[in-house]
């Protein structure tokens, strides 16, 4: 039986996005171990069949010590496991991981899920995490990107040549997330689901729902999501869910009936998206999507057809295009969320991604036990 060991930095997101690919690696007999710092979905993830290691990383954190002991950390899951073949997601999993892969020689696969801020600016962040990634990725046997303006970065700064593939992203389960049947009312109803943070376009959200409503008052403007410690608009969000113009429901479980609810699913974020999960997952329920203009978000939709796109950090723009979806008839409307579900169905269904993955594990631990024959 093959081991197979993922790291990751959040278990909500890994059960959210790649459950189904847990679920065909252990159909496929592989032995699945997961690194990740146990939170609220990790007795999920036991129940499937896994096996987890908890590890004590921080998103955002640069304590030296606390870095040093997450690299131990991982030291101590390898020589414990001794997978046959490693898969990561996000920044310090993929940078650390593959350091220790390499000099352990275990085949390993990254998965690169948006650069992040300290990639994507310049400076000293930058060129410091670019070095770090050229290094650890030296002896990746296949580097995944879910966006072409990410790869193009990669294969400028000179990372992992030659060993690069793309992904739709995470895709998205067209049989859990299905076609919805679009709301009759005559004013439309918008939504944001994401972390409340600056970067994913909340204050954009927040004044195109103060301007709009002044214009159209029975319009609804909905929020999901969990605030990050960060966020600086708190005082801001809660006075206008009192004067009644958003409506913030907090962290949910389950989506789908606050999109099946909605006329629109509104993303402008200007946050570095690998592929954003909340348009892929709007999009396959059936409705137009506004989002930025910016990788990871501008692939999600066809401009015009079944959504709009918006400068990033641009509140009236982002107002206007609301303005103008508000001026479509409801027949018009459906329209672009019908498009919007067909298009994930020609290019982002999460079969691709499982079957692609599938097809690297076989080949990669197929190579390993050809070398160790020899």
């Amino acid at each position: 039986m093959k081991k197979v060991l993922l790291a990751i930095n959040f278990d909500e997101g890994l059960y959210n996005f790649r459950k189904e690919l847990l679920e065909a690696l252990l159909e496929n007999g592989c032995e699945v171990h997961i690194a990740v710092p146990f939170g609220d979905y990790t007795e999920r993830l036991k129940a499937m069949g896994c096996c987890l290691h908890d590890t004590a990383l921080r998103r955002r954190g640069m304590n030296p010590l606390q870095e040093l002991a997450l690299l131990s950390r991982y030291r101590k899951i390898l020589r414990q496991v001794r997978p046959d073949v490693v898969l990561t997601y996000t920044i310090k999993p993929n940078i650390y991981m593959g350091f220790l892969c390499g000099r352990y020689q275990i085949p390993y696969m990254p998965t690169i899920t948006g650069l992040g801020t300290a990639m994507e600016g310049e400076g000293f962040l930058q060129k410091g995490v670019s070095v770090l990634y050229r290094a650890a990725l030296r002896r990746a046997a296949v580097v995944f990107f879910q966006n072409t303006a990410n790869e193009k970065i990669f294969r400028k700064r000179k990372i992992a040549p030659g060993r690069h593939r793309m992904l739709p992203g995470s895709g998205v389960n067209l049989e859990h997330f299905t076609y919805q049947e679009f709301p009759e009312d005559e004013e439309a109803g918008f939504l944001f689901i994401s972390r409340i943070m600056e970067e994913k376009g909340i204050e954009e959200y927040l004044d195109a729902a103060q301007a709009v409503k002044r214009r159209h008052p029975r319009t609804r403007f909905r929020i999901l999501g969990f605030l990050e410690d960060g966020y600086r608009g708190r005082e801001r969000l809660e006075r206008l869910q009192k004067e009644g113009i958003v409506e913030f429901a907090g962290s949910v479980e389950d989506v789908i009936p606050y999109i099946r609810d909605s006329q629109c699913t509104v993303h402008p974020s200007w946050y570095p998206e690998g592929m954003s999960n909340v348009c892929l997952e709007s999009a396959a329920c059936g409705r137009a999507v506004i989002t930025t203009d910016r990788p990871g978000c501008r692939e999600t939709i066809q401009d015009k057809r079944s959504g709009l796109l918006v400068r990033e950090r641009d509140s009236r723009d982002l107002t206007d295009k609301i303005e103008y979806f508000l001026s479509l008839s409801p027949r018009e409307r459906r329209q672009m969320g019908i498009c919007g579900r067909q298009y994930m169905e020609r290019r982002f269904d999460r079969k691709i991604v499982i079957r692609t993955y599938i097809e690297a594990v076989r080949e990669i631990t197929k190579q390993k036990d050809g070398g160790h024959k020899k």
